[in-house]
């Protein structure tokens, strides 16, 4: 990617040290929907052709599909997940799939799809802490004190403790969800760009609460992240 301004080839070292495709890969259907989302709002605000727009979304839907079914392999030789997308287009697309990029930033682009990861695992860790609680109201056990049997309770009081732990739990997962919900797309590198994208109809067609209100923030802000494995942290606890 910072390839242009040198005249010999990175050493394998520092393109080792600085390449992330060997744990960024997970982000590949984020990506993939960030970038189909970036590139809808380009045709409507006209900053290309529909015409454009639309072979973009459909060859993006393709690789997708192809990466989903294993026909597609994510390769190593790219330094990260983004750089296999977008060269996978162009090669496909040629220069029209140059034009992904128009407006956008690897920074807010970065920023985008470890969002959307994040909140799709905090959903998923929802859902899950309410298929345990479920399950506890239907479970019967002694209740122990110092690991000795102690005074006589139900095992739905018992395990009712549990129910209100994981309860706070998924209140904690709610609150993360609430702050971090909003889309750092339109950011670019850190002040936002020329190109008159809108914003809001990118955060709305990815389910997010409105955009992120100052782009500085909306690239280095990785709050969320810490927050939830804070919450992790004191589910795994309340599991042992």
């Amino acid at each position: 990617l910072w390839g242009g301004r040198f005249t010999k080839e990175t050493d394998q070292l520092v393109y080792n040290f600085n390449a992330s495709i060997s744990f960024d890969q997970k982000f590949y259907k984020e990506d993939i929907e960030g970038s189909i989302a970036h590139v809808t709002m380009l045709g409507k605000q006209g900053i290309i052709s529909q015409a454009e727009s639309n072979d973009i979304v459909a060859c993006l839907k393709q690789i997708l599909k192809e990466v989903e079914s294993g026909e597609l392999e994510i390769s190593s030789k790219y330094e990260d997940i983004h750089s296999f997308v977008e060269a996978t287009l162009i090669d496909r697309l040629g220069d029209t799939g140059k034009k992904l990029h128009t407006g956008r930033s690897r920074n807010d682009q970065v920023a985008l799809d470890m969002r959307l990861f994040t909140r799709k695992t905090v959903k998923e860790t929802d859902d899950e802490l309410k298929e345990l609680l479920a399950v506890i109201l239907k479970i019967m056990m002694p209740g122990f004190t110092h690991l000795q049997k102690a005074q006589p309770i139900t095992l739905a009081h018992h395990m009712g403790a549990y129910f209100e732990m994981f309860k706070r739990d998924r209140s904690r997962l709610c609150d993360i969800y609430k702050r971090m919900n909003y889309c750092p797309l339109g950011s670019g590198a850190l002040a936002g760009t020329t190109y008159p994208l809108d914003r809001d109809y990118t955060a709305q067609l990815l389910n997010f609460y409105g955009p992120t209100l100052n782009s500085m923030d909306g690239v280095s802000d990785r709050d969320y992240l810490i927050e939830f494995l804070s919450a992790l942290s004191t589910i795994m606890m309340h599991l042992s």
